[in-house]
């Protein structure tokens, strides 16, 4: 699961906006954004291992500040997989529409409605697809890897030894040091997703156990395909042709693989980036469904919500998640002024909160935490972390193109704040009569 949030469309289309801006030294953010990450993903897996839970994170900030933390927390990071999985479905619909020359709206409805199916069966067939989904992505990738470290060694035929010659040619970081911090930005958030590995926790037969090898495997996993892949990017290819792509042709994986004369290669990037925001959306069903439902069990949902059916599944959290994901596919199609623009601002911040929220909730519950499978980590751990998280929001601040992604989050955390604090007065008041 957590390989099929944080591998989609973002490694394949996106990484070469990072280059564009901080050249090769986008590895130097890449690392810092990796080191963050494994900070924030320690933290979080020691909470669910010590108490696993469907609400993870929202949790243990309500256990950690309050309720008003856990309504927070969990609604946040709910609309965040609402309006990406909206975003996600859109982009594999247009791709499947070119592919069977049929409107948009039919491959996103098939594809809405089979994972919808998915989820509402027993959760073992949803991991098993969501695992075959990975493995695939796993295999691409494994593979990118190989045909570069080939095609810069000279192995594979009509190709010569590359060398250096491309990072010479521009320089390590040809825009400086705020070249690196506009690439630190770009890249900041490349792996937010894995996330939901401790809300599946909670499911696992052993949840402590398969937890901790989640968190520890993941970690690696990621940082290996992203940095892998970003090293034999700037390799390969110089400078100057590498830049965000709209389209699989403009990929920069696709840039490698016609180095490498393999055919088809346009096509196979588009099934392969159709695999991966399918993959993502999936898991974002899974992870919506599973935070309203305990959601509704901490009283911050409807109460019918909490319905489960004979394999355990919140079937009534699924659809109202398929439900949700339908407007925010009909919202990017609509697209109104203004308002599609606010609320995918609001996602970009919505990870920073949920992962300065996770520390200061760590921080707070440090010397809580007992088990036999729970190492804990070091006490300057979270502070670390926080400082890294409080530098990027000065970053976000300092750029005009994301501050205004800081702006749209906080003023949806206030108003989630204060429905809080109404939904708790409202039971207050019927308890009390």
């Amino acid at each position: 699961m957590g390989l099929g949030m944080a591998v989609g469309a973002g490694l394949f289309l996106g990484v070469g906006a990072g280059i564009r801006a901080a050249g090769p030294a986008i590895i130097i953010a890449y690392m810092i954004a990796g080191a963050i990450v494994v900070g924030v993903m320690r933290m979080l897996g020691e909470m669910a291992a010590a108490d696993p839970s469907p609400g993870s994170f929202a949790t243990y900030g309500r256990k950690a500040f309050g309720d008003w933390a856990g309504f927070l927390l969990g609604w946040l990071y709910w609309f965040l997989l609402i309006m990406v999985g909206g975003a996600e479905i859109t982009g594999a619909a247009a791709i499947m529409s070119s592919w069977f020359g049929v409107p948009q709206w039919i491959p996103a409805l098939v594809t809405v409605v089979f994972f919808a199916a998915i989820n509402l069966a027993q959760v073992k067939g949803f991991g098993e697809f969501e695992y075959w989904f990975a493995m695939i992505k796993v295999v691409v990738i494994a593979g990118f890897l190989l045909i570069g470290s080939a095609l810069f060694l000279g192995l594979l035929p009509g190709s010569g030894f590359v060398g250096f010659d491309n990072i010479s040619e521009s320089g390590f970081a040809p825009n400086g040091i705020a070249g690196v911090a506009a690439g630190l930005l770009a890249v900041a958030f490349a792996f937010g997703g894995i996330e939901v590995v401790t809300i599946a926790a909670a499911e696992s037969e052993k949840p402590a156990q398969a937890v901790k090898r989640a968190v520890n495997s993941i970690i690696w996993r990621i940082g290996l395909f992203y940095i892998g892949s970003v090293i034999i990017i700037i390799l390969l290819i110089p400078y100057a042709r590498i830049d965000a792509a709209d389209s699989a042709a403009d990929s920069p994986f696709t840039q490698v693989l016609d180095m490498a004369n393999i055919p088809g290669a346009v096509g196979f990037m588009e099934a392969v980036i159709v695999l991966a925001l399918l993959s993502a959306f999936n898991a974002q069903i899974y992870g919506t469904s599973r935070m309203a439902y305990q959601q509704a069990l901490d009283g911050d949902a409807p109460a019918w919500l909490r319905r489960t059916n004979a394999q355990r599944v919140p079937i009534n959290s699924v659809l109202v998640s398929v439900f949700f994901a339908f407007l925010a596919v009909g919202l990017q199609w609509w697209n109104p002024p203004g308002l599609l623009t606010f609320l995918m601002s609001a996602v970009g911040g919505c990870l920073i909160v949920t992962w300065i929220m996770i520390t200061l909730s760590y921080a707070r519950l440090r010397g809580q935490l007992a088990g036999d499978d729970i190492a804990l980590s070091p006490r300057w751990l979270p502070w670390v972390t926080l400082a890294a998280l409080v530098g990027i929001l000065a970053l976000m601040l300092l750029d005009a193109s994301a501050r205004g992604q800081i702006f749209a989050v906080l003023a949806l955390s206030l108003a989630l704040v204060g429905l809080s604090q109404l939904n708790r007065s409202r039971s207050r008041a019927m308890s009390g009569q």
